[in-house]
């Protein structure tokens, strides 16, 4: 059953019905980006504890009462329901009480917009669209490409000129029709507006088509359930045109609207210091400008976010805020947490995290809280910006190992003196 009651407009607060015809607002135009409202009274009737406790769809389809979407088909990848790590290594660190760690990563295509696609590619259907056409850093572009080819549908992708290469060859592999733009994410954005137009693709833009922030937040669902709806203080996640992040106060909202839970967490939005427009307009309290994209967070990398109400909204009204991290920080979160906790984030994946280490540190959070952190992405997306750690690789030729061993026996006996000596002996080029 669905239970949308209306559409109604960011910008000018005007009340539309339902349909699938409309995307934006036709006062505001592309600015008059949508919120869709349900009827939560007829909606609890259904959705409480006892609906959660009986459901056995360990996917995000669990949550389709709450989303916009009619139907449910059978032949679709299976997004989320993704693992709530407890962090024991970090948290001790850090000195939280309670840290969780949700590991996007391990979605089909190994991200979080997985969770976006899959609801594009079912409205595309429902809707009797056999094309779904995205601009994409990367992510939201190979995550509808896969999607899009378990259902059938041809997908129309474009892609800046600095997408990773990872992401590229995600593409290729799902088949793709690929179009890489010699220019920025805004430029790329308008490549797609135009071919959207003219050839009436259905439109997986996040920023334009309401329909997706209903997939993202079921993040926040699942982190929620997970926890068995229990009191949360923090969320920290990154953020690039603020589609995710409006996702999660969506999600925390529709249960605090149900009586699911008994508050809606403060949300934390982290950006790369070289790509901030948000930070700048929540300390400036101003409208979101835009910004230069200079970060090896790719994802996030949004020099012209094209969700900024939803996106400073979800912040505000969470009584959260926003906050920057260089990129030499997201550099040692996805260090921190492939060593402390075994996950492998790629730089907008770990954003997130170098965001909770620096609100720590700078004591902006209570070390007695309950902190969720969403880890949206899969390092191996994108591997370039740990090279140079790779090439710190110890390098020795077999037999120079076998022989520095037999003339110190101490090497034989503990693991870190045998890289000690590798790392600090002169030792051959090997082939």
């Amino acid at each position: 059953m669905n239970y949308v009651k209306n559409y109604e407009c960011t910008i000018c607060g005007e009340i539309y019905e339902p349909s699938n015809e409309l995307m934006t607002c036709p006062k505001c135009h592309e600015k008059g980006i949508l919120e869709i409202n349900y009827d939560y009274e007829a909606m609890r009737l259904n959705v409480n504890f006892e609906y959660f406790k009986h459901n056995t769809d360990y996917s995000m389809m669990r949550y389709k009462p709450l989303m916009s979407i009619n139907s449910h088909p059978l032949n679709i990848l299976k997004v989320g329901w993704t693992p709530l790590y407890e962090s024991k290594h970090i948290k001790s660190i850090l000195g939280l009480t309670k840290l969780y760690l949700k590991d996007e990563g391990v979605n089909p295509t190994a991200s979080l917009k997985d969770r976006a696609s899959l609801v594009a590619c079912i409205k595309a259907i429902e809707e009797n669209y056999d094309t779904i056409c995205c601009s994409s850093t990367g992510n939201a572009a190979s995550s509808l490409a896969g999607n899009a080819a378990k259902l059938g549908l041809k997908s129309v992708i474009f892609v800046p000129k600095r997408a990773p290469i990872g992401k590229l060859s995600q593409l290729v592999v799902y088949g793709a029709n690929v179009i890489q733009i010699d220019g920025d994410y805004k430029d790329t954005f308008k490549a797609s507006k135009e071919v959207i137009n003219k050839y009436k693709f259905y439109n997986r833009n996040a920023a334009i088509n309401p329909h997706l922030v209903e997939g993202k937040k079921t993040v926040a669902l699942e982190i929620a359930e997970q926890l068995k709806f229990g009191d949360l203080d923090y969320v920290f996640v990154s953020v690039g045109d603020g589609c995710t992040v409006a996702s999660v106060y969506k999600g925390y909202f529709d249960l605090f609207s149900l009586k699911l839970i008994n508050r809606i967490p403060k949300i934390i939005g982290v950006q790369a210091e070289g790509c901030k427009p948000f930070v700048d307009a929540f300390i400036n309290r101003t409208e979101v400008g835009e910004s230069a994209e200079d970060t090896i967070a790719d994802s996030i990398a949004v020099g012209i976010p094209r969700n900024p109400v939803k996106g400073l909204r979800a912040i505000t009204k969470s009584n959260g805020f926003y906050m920057s991290v260089t990129d030499e920080e997201i550099i040692s979160a996805i260090e921190l947490l492939g060593k402390k906790e075994g996950i492998f984030a790629e730089p907008a994946g770990a954003a997130a995290l170098a965001g909770l280490v620096k609100a720590v540190n700078s004591e902006l959070i209570d070390k007695q809280s309950k902190v969720a952190v969403i880890i949206t992405g899969n390092g191996l997306k994108d591997v370039k910006s740990i090279e140079s750690k790779v090439e710190e690789v110890s390098k020795i030729s077999s037999i120079d190992l076998i022989n520095k061993m037999n003339e110190d026996l101490k090497y034989n006996t503990n693991a870190n003196d045998l890289f000690e000596m590798i790392k600090t002996n002169e030792v051959k080029e090997y082939e």
